[in-house]
């Protein structure tokens, strides 16, 4: 196709527009690629990250290097070509951590029928969007905890830039302290932090993803960044892909394991759509205001089961979505663009290790920031709305976990308006959930 067919007004760049809505949402293809590229950088860690974790698992680390690639890029692509919508998808920390530590590591299950597990939660998940279960769960959500979610995820997000930037750390005596400010790479990601905050105020365009190339280069100007060369390909997938043993998944011990990687999974990636949809302007406050709902839903349910069949834990939505959306992005294009850098990251592995968490640090810092603004919409003066918004803010950066922020949300919510004599007003699915969150407490004790 000519380029003169492409630019025509009825040509493919025509119809694609059309078709992202680019018009309507105020976007650009040029600050779509910016924000793709901005949602990369930031999440980009879990190529390393997550091959690390599931290693402990007795994977092997090439192997699942290339399985993050493959299901990063699906998950990603298929939800910006089928929804349209600016979230990343990846293998999710915390569910990979559980797959690792508790499944095969503290229960002693082979990893082959960990993945059998990871199948079919992603089974589950479709058959659940297939039959309108998943939409029915979303509708019950009460409008006053989006505003609480979407908060939640941005303390959330800013709590883990503080933390991966070394500016809190850990302490015994009170949890958290300040870090070493003297520290290099402390002092580099403090940089990065007013070099993004000018470059937003000026409203430069992709300040994000500029703000974390020059916090790069400041860190490499100081011997910050590591430079550590190894071929992967596509042909190491061939130790772990297809290697998921589903019929010793399907034993009653290990459904147990298939439930809580669905409710979990479930549970983080409503609250990530809602807060990224909200930041976006494209979720408006329930579920009728959700364009393309089982579009996002199947979107997600086959990332798992793509993740299952190569090779790696659970996929969700990344929090990460939201720095492309600071940085401009409002439609499918975003996502893509994430999808195909993370096709093309296996040979870019040992430059995506040499950018320093000093550098994305500052990105999900910021983000955090911008996210805060949602609080406004939040009651404040009536305890029974204000208490759950409250608890699912907090709870959400405290236990590391999305679904945890809104289990305390769901179950005070309940509790506070039964004991009001407001039962009636509240739809029977929310005290089901809540009830659904209690034994999972009971069951799972302390578990994120």
């Amino acid at each position: 196709m000519t380029a003169a067919a492409v630019s025509a007004p009825g040509g493919l760049r025509a119809r694609l527009e059309t078709y992202f809505e680019f018009e309507k949402l105020g976007t650009t293809w040029k600050t779509e690629v910016y924000a793709g590229f901005t949602t990369f950088v930031t999440m980009a860690y879990i190529v390393l990250v997550n091959p690390a974790i599931l290693h402990d698992a007795g994977m092997p680390l090439a192997a699942v290097i290339c399985a993050t690639c493959i299901s990063a890029a699906y998950g990603s692509i298929a939800m910006g070509l089928l929804a349209r919508y600016p979230i990343a998808l990846a293998p999710g920390m915390g569910l990979n951590a559980y797959f690792t530590y508790t499944v095969v590591k503290g229960m002693g299950v082979p990893w082959q029928t960990a993945l059998g597990a990871v199948f079919l939660s992603g089974i589950a998940f479709l058959l659940l969007t297939v039959f309108e279960i998943r939409r029915l769960i979303l509708a019950t959500i009460p409008p006053e905890l989006y505003a609480g979610v979407s908060a939640g995820v941005g303390l959330f997000i800013a709590f883990i830039g503080l933390r991966n930037s070394g500016i809190i750390v850990p302490h015994p005596a009170t949890l958290l302290a300040i870090g070493n400010l003297r520290d290099p790479s402390v002092a580099v990601a403090c940089a990065g932090l007013v070099i993004i905050g000018v470059l937003l105020a000026r409203r430069i365009q992709a300040a994000m993803l500029i703000g974390v190339l020059l916090t790069t280069l400041l860190a490499a100007c100081l011997g910050l960044t590591h430079w550590n060369p190894q071929n992967y390909s596509l042909a190491d997938l061939s130790a772990t892909a297809f290697h998921l043993d589903i019929r010793s998944s399907m034993k009653l011990g290990v459904l147990e394991i298939v439930f809580v990687f669905l409710f979990v999974d479930f549970f983080d990636n409503v609250g990530t759509l809602v807060a990224v949809g909200k930041k976006a302007g494209l979720v408006k406050g329930t579920v009728d205001g959700i364009p393309r709902l089982n579009q996002i839903f199947v979107a997600d349910s086959t990332a798992t089961i793509v993740s299952a069949l190569s090779g790696t834990s659970t996929v969700v939505s990344y929090v990460e979505s939201a720095a492309g959306v600071g940085a401009g992005g409002r439609s499918g294009v975003t996502a893509i663009i994430v999808g195909l850098l993370f096709l093309t990251s296996l040979a870019a592995v040992p430059v995506l290790g040499m950018i320093p968490a000093a550098a994305t640090a500052p990105a999900l810092i910021v983000v955090g920031c911008l996210m805060m603004s949602s609080v406004t919409e939040v009651n404040w003066s009536d305890s029974a709305i204000a208490i759950p918004a409250f608890l699912t803010m907090v709870m959400i950066p405290l236990t590391y976990s999305i679904a945890n922020g809104l289990a305390f949300g769901f179950i005070a919510f309940a509790l506070i308006n039964a004991f009001l004599g407001r039962w009636r007003e509240v739809h029977w699915m929310v005290y089901l959930l809540a009830a659904l969150f209690l034994l999972r407490f009971l069951y799972l004790g302390g578990l994120g």
